[in-house]
């Protein structure tokens, strides 16, 4: 049997050239090569393209490499949990190439499976489509995406035999399993080498043929940066929050397979009990998510899509970044509720960029916008200055074209058709006349007397 090359992080950091491109895995630092990414930055290697989901957080895995210039180009899903990539771009310091979070796991996964690229629903008819090659497959507007190779991968996992076969431990998994196929040089980073036959053959998720040399290195708090420890919530809650978080989990069904948005609709979560029966999805890599823990951090437990720690149900199942965007695109996920900047009378959703605002990421929202079978909305009804985020046109960058079916603001509920927008439900207090005062859109009214 092939024996994989044990070395050191010196050695590992010696394989990397000027000029590579380095896919690097990791779902904010949960999962990330961290040693290796250090290591590389105490080398004089530039000029490197770096694809990832993110480019670490300000000093620490590929921000490491940033903040010594190391780093040309980055091709990734979300760059804004580290304000010294939003600078480097914005300064040109960087070139920044944004792709929706499942576009890029799919790409990395192609280019580990031979393939030259893929047609996709997500992103069409968004700025993220702009000088693309589309076409319309089976009815539906799709975007052409080219693989994305690597000269070498840089993962991270938590068990390796000596013949470099891997074991990915809860959310840890996200990119890794697709990074370690489609470079031509892969180095795992892990917590232990045990000898072969010690991992459970039905335990192994990336075969050793995919892997070239193993570095041991443990992770420590520090090393998980923002994920390291449960803190205190930030979630901005208030009376019309909490109403709106509450109407959403009534259009919710025994049975529905859920993901939740960052925002508002993580409060849903809070109201979620046993007799319920739903089963919550998280787009890192996570079927069957539980509330935050009390204390602790992504050492001991999964993390959820916004990087924060939370527990397991009975029944939970974990997998790699592509299976979970697959389970999206492919329609296996019930509801999406998420935020929302405006939402148009055609059921248009832009909720991810804002012209001359420093956001740099647009995360899984155009993959469970477009793929979920259901999208509600969650969104305050006004901006700060009293205009109207219901509007008749959206005129901010889209995140996918014709797909709320329920939007719910702090005033009402409007339900999309075919037909148009109507207005089914008012919030506590609110009168018809406070929602025609506050809305630019046109929408038709279909309440009963008894509602208003």
């Amino acid at each position: 049997m092939k024996k994989v090359s044990q070395i050191s992080l010196v050695e590992a950091a010696g394989k990397v050239n000027s000029g590579d491109v380095l896919i690097v895995g990791g779902f904010g630092m949960t999962g990330c090569p961290v040693h290796l990414l250090h290591a590389l930055a105490e080398t004089r290697v530039n000029e490197l393209t770096f694809i990832g989901n993110n480019v670490g957080e300000a000093g620490l895995g590929g921000g490491r490499l940033l903040r010594n210039s190391q780093i040309k180009k980055a091709i990734g899903s979300y760059f804004t949990s580290n304000r010294e990539a939003v600078a480097a771009a914005q300064a040109g310091d960087m070139e920044a190439v944004l792709l929706p979070q499942g576009t890029l796991a799919e790409a990395i996964r192609a280019a580990g499976a031979g393939l030259g690229g893929f047609y996709t629903p997500t992103s069409a008819g968004t700025p993220l489509a702009e000088g693309r090659e589309t076409r319309v497959i089976n009815g539906q507007e799709m975007v052409f995406i080219e693989a994305l190779h690597g000269d070498v991968a840089l993962i991270r996992a938590w068990r390796a035999d000596t013949a470099g076969n891997l074991q990915y431990r809860m959310t840890e998994n996200n990119f890794n399993q697709a990074a370690a196929t489609a470079a031509g040089l892969v180095i795992a980073e892990v917590e232990e080498i045990v000898p072969v036959g010690e991992i459970e053959p039905s335990h192994i998720h990336t075969p050793g043929c995919f892997v070239d040399y193993v570095v041991q290195a443990a992770v420590t708090l520090t090393d998980l940066g923002s994920s390291a420890s449960v803190a205190a919530s930030d979630k901005k809650v208030d009376e019309r929050r909490i109403a709106m978080a509450k109407r959403a989990l009534q259009e919710l069904h025994a049975g529905d397979i859920v993901n939740l948005g960052i925002g508002i609709p993580t409060l849903v979560a809070d109201y979620i009990d046993g007799n319920d029966d739903l089963t919550l999805h998280t787009e890192n890599g996570m079927l069957g998510v539980g509330p935050a823990p009390k204390q602790g951090g992504a050492l001991e437990y999964p993390v959820n899509a916004g990087k924060v720690p939370v527990t397991e149900l009975q029944g939970c199942s974990y997998f790699d970044s592509a299976s979970s965007f697959a389970m999206i695109r492919g329609g296996h996920v019930d509801v999406a509720i998420m935020g929302g900047l405006q939402v148009d009378v055609k059921g248009d959703l832009a909720n991810w960029a804002v012209p001359g605002k420093p956001l740099l990421g647009v995360g899984g929202a155009m993959d469970l916008a477009s793929g979920a079978k259901k999208l509600i909305v969650l969104m305050t009804h006004c901006n700060k200055d009293g205009s109207s985020k219901v509007v008749e046109s959206c005129d901010l960058p889209l995140t996918a074209k014709s797909v709320v079916n329920t939007l719910i603001t702090d005033l009402g509920v409007f339900q999309f058709s075919e037909q148009g927008m109507k207005l089914t439900d008012l919030m506590p207090g609110v009168t018809l006349q406070d929602i025609a005062l506050k809305t630019s859109a046109s929408y038709q009214v279909s309440i009963s007397n008894d509602d208003q």
